[in-house]
């Protein structure tokens, strides 16, 4: 006897129950019993006893899911993390401590929280991901991550070591830019309150900066006390890859506030470095009096002169014109100026008015002092404040003065044209914007370097560098799955093709396609980066047993899906063998 389904045009096929015999010698069948009507799982109970298995009253007499935990995203990063050879950067740690390092820059790039949080998510207990069962360390105690902690502050030297030399060796470029996070408290000794880039003016801030690769890649990190200058941080990280990661050659690229003309004197040129970087507003202006004007006609079809100065002794200085910021320029200025006068006008009204006038020098000064204090404007407006009146002209020479340099700026740089042409130059001077983007995923978007739970100055210093270490992680991440991202693929091919590099950069054809369409090149929807870890994160690690052997653990990796088996791929990575 035998079970066959046969097909029956447009409605459900007929399940019949047969039986097959010889007659005259020829095999014939006969239908015995119409199984169509039996519920789909148990005619496939009847099917395999008829093929002499055995059937079981429910799957779970066979087999028990004990638990369920998201795996895929943690297959992806910590095969990317093994791939950028996290494993050998904690090779010198206490042996019981890799594992959790290991784990604990995964958890980072996979939920950043605080240390205590991720424990609670590796241990065995209340694991949110199979991070913990992989590594082996469901067992770990809290204390185990802060002792792994302390040790990454006192391997941090050598870890900045190893990437200077695998990525920094042979390069020109290296990038360097600051940027500031607050704290909560008042216990951590590097909390001061200085310049804030987040808006936080109230609270105590720390200072990091970060050294990248001129394509992006972070290389290196350093944590300041929040009140210290930008410039004030120059010497330490030149000094960093000169003596402590013996790289005798490289030119800086910072931006005007970073790399001055003092510490371009103190500091780079006494240690034989080189520069790439801009000059300040009064330092164009001394240049346009000492070249004179630059008229537009002097720029070529680049946008850009090149030219030497006597206040610039050694450097090669680009003059860039950007006629669509010289636009924007102009119409803010006359925005701002006509917001002015309209608020100066209402202060000139309230002193003639014949009820209850603005009377007094000092009265009618504080409040002609608020709208100069919010539109900026005072350098452009001659002020007359009487007992009983404000008039005002505007400063023509300044304005016109200011205007002709709208939409221009200097780029300087002591290499010579050989090593670096103009085009070059400016292109390597906007190339800082990979920095800002990664201070934007360690604070913002992926990362989260705040809040920072810590107040000891070590692991302040050590919890900035574990962030660094899973943006390098992410970084070559995204480089792998840039065709199932948004991000360009295509970017320096977009950029070569620009008439002028000092032209906003524009996204490639393909990258507008890509937009347009939300598809991959084979159809594939496409993803932000957190939503295809997200993605990722629906494979599932499955813990089962059967009733033959309750205490014998089975895993049970769920099957990827068609995208997320494209992830894996161009990961190089095989969520089932992530041990």
């Amino acid at each position: 006897m035998y079970i066959e389904t046969v097909p029956n045009r447009n409605s459900p096929p007929a399940v019949l129950l047969r039986e097959g015999y010889r007659e005259g010698g020829k095999i014939v069948k006969r239908t015995l019993a119409n199984l169509s009507h039996w519920d789909a799982q148990l005619v496939e109970h009847f099917r395999l006893l008829l093929k002499g298995g055995v059937a079981v009253e429910s799957l779970d007499a066979v087999m028990t899911i004990e638990r369920s935990l998201p795996h895929g995203h943690v297959a992806a990063v910590l095969g990317a993390a093994r791939a950028c050879g996290a494993e050998k950067w904690f090779a010198s740690a206490p042996e019981q401590l890799r594992s959790v390092l290991l784990a604990m820059l995964c958890a980072r790039v996979l939920g950043p929280a605080s240390k205590l949080a991720t424990h609670r998510m590796l241990h065995d207990d209340t694991a949110t991901s199979s991070l913990g069962r992989v590594l082996g360390v469901g067992q770990c105690q809290a204390d185990d991550l802060y002792r792994a902690l302390d040790w990454l502050h006192e391997a941090q030297p050598t870890l900045e070591r190893a990437l200077a030399r695998k990525h920094l060796v042979g390069s020109t470029l290296v990038l360097y830019d600051l940027t500031s996070t607050w704290l909560t408290g008042h216990c951590c000794e590097l909390a001061a309150r200085g310049h804030s880039r987040d808006g936080k003016r109230d609270d105590p801030q720390i200072v990091f900066g970060l050294v990248c690769t001129s394509e992006g890649c972070p290389i290196a990190v350093e944590v300041f006390k929040g009140n210290t200058a930008d410039p004030a941080t120059v010497a330490s990280q030149v000094a960093k890859l000169k003596e402590r990661f013996g790289i005798q050659r490289l030119a800086w690229v910072g931006d005007r506030g970073m790399l001055t003309s003092a510490r371009i004197e103190q500091v780079l040129k006494p240690q034989d470095m080189d520069w790439v970087s801009s000059l300040r507003a009064p330092q164009i202006a001394l240049l346009a009096a000492e070249q004179g004007p630059f008229q537009p006609s002097l720029f070529d079809q680049r946008n850009l002169i090149e030219l030497t100065s006597e206040h610039f002794p050694g450097e090669r200085l680009i003059v860039c014109r950007n006629p669509a910021l010289a636009e924007e320029r102009a119409r803010k200025r006359g925005e701002l100026l006509a917001a002015t006068e309209a608020d100066l006008g209402k202060i000139a009204a309230a002193t003639q008015r014949a009820r209850n006038p603005l009377r007094g020098e000092q009265a009618i000064a504080l409040r002609v002092g608020r709208v100069i204090e919010r539109f900026h404007m005072a350098k452009h407006l001659e002020l007359t404040i009487t007992d009983t009146a404000l008039r005002w002209t505007r400063k023509t020479d300044a304005i016109a003065a200011e205007a002709a340099l709208d939409g221009l700026y200097v780029i300087r740089t002591s290499l010579a044209a050989t090593q670096l042409d103009g085009p070059a130059a400016v292109a390597a001077y906007k190339s800082l914007a990979h920095v800002e983007r990664a201070f934007r995923c360690m604070k913002t978007i992926d990362l989260h370097v705040r809040p920072v739970f810590h107040y000891n100055t070590e692991r302040v210093r050590a919890h900035v560098l574990l962030c660094m270490l899973a943006y390098y992680v992410e970084w070559h991440m995204r480089e792998c799955l840039k065709p199932m991202l948004f991000d360009d693929e295509f970017i320096e091919q977009a950029q070569a093709a620009r008439a002028s590099p000092v032209n906003k950069a524009l996204r490639s054809e393909h990258a507008k396609a890509k937009d347009a369409t939300k598809r991959g090149d084979d159809g594939s929807p496409l993803h932000s980066f957190r939503t295809l870890v997200q993605d990722l994160a629906t494979v599932a690690y499955n813990i089962t047993s059967t009733s033959l052997n309750p205490n014998a653990k089975i895993v049970i990796t769920t099957r990827p899906t068609p995208v997320q088996a494209k992830a894996f791929k161009l990961l190089g990575v095989n969520p089932v063998c992530s041990q």
